[in-house]
């Protein structure tokens, strides 16, 4: 059985949505960004960036040998999962190439620039207007990005649901709350609501909700989550 190292943030989403998808049995393990259980030891030997998700497979693909192994890296996880399990990836090599070219996309350009709006919309203390309208330009940026590539297929990769879908979604379904806007976009906007409808991403984002945060940041809370450098943990 997988080990899933989680918190519920778009983030967190991507893998379970994917996890669900496969139907593959997994132990969730909550680790509270808040509390700071990315800084344990424990889990830095899993995931040495400090964030989640993670995971670890204790039965690999037999080319890896006898020891189980350890991901860390959203795009890197979903990747592995994929692989491992010959679905939500194309098999042939331009599919793969296009695959691969949608994960960097996002975890290089949307996930970012939608992580620090989140940011300056939920976190950031005192007036950020440069800041704030900085991250927000990106991120309606990134939302026209995935219009273009919507234009004519249902899906990024063209007639197929894969995990290029699965990683980008979540940072479009919280479009409203990071005071973005779908209605310039429709295809984004439909692919939105299409894949919102499939059993398995509603489980995904719906894993351990109870844990989401309810109010603003304590203190403490905020020095852990923001304040970390490289000495520090």
């Amino acid at each position: 059985m997988l080990d899933f190292y989680y918190w519920p943030t778009p983030n967190g989403w991507k893998v379970a949505i994917l996890l669900e998808e496969l139907g593959v049995p997994y132990r969730l393990i909550p680790v509270n960004i808040g509390k700071g259980d990315q800084f344990k030891p424990e889990f830095l030997a899993i995931s040495p960036n400090n964030r989640m998700p993670a995971l670890v497979d204790p039965e690999p693909p037999a080319d890896y040998g006898d020891e189980p192994v350890s991901v860390f890296e959203s795009g890197a996880i979903m990747l592995y999962l994929a692989d491992k399990h010959h679905r939500f990836i194309p098999q042939d090599a331009r599919g793969r190439k296009e695959a691969l070219e949608w994960l960097f996309w996002q975890t290089g350009n949307q996930g970012p620039m939608a992580g620090q709006l989140s940011h300056f919309v939920n976190y950031a203390q005192g007036d950020n207007a440069y800041a704030h309208q900085r991250y927000a330009n990106e991120y309606d940026r990134n939302l026209g990005v995935l219009e273009r590539q919507l234009a004519d297929r249902p899906y990024l990769l063209g007639a197929d649901y894969s995990i290029a879908d699965m990683i980008a979604w979540p940072w479009v379904l919280i479009a409203k709350p990071l005071g973005g806007s779908l209605d310039p976009y429709p295809k984004v906007k439909d692919w939105r609501a299409r894949i919102k409808e499939r059993p398995a991403v509603q489980r995904g984002v719906d894993l351990a909700k109870e844990l989401r945060r309810s109010a603003p940041p304590t203190e403490e809370e905020r020095k852990i989550l923001f304040n970390q450098t490289g000495s520090a943990g």
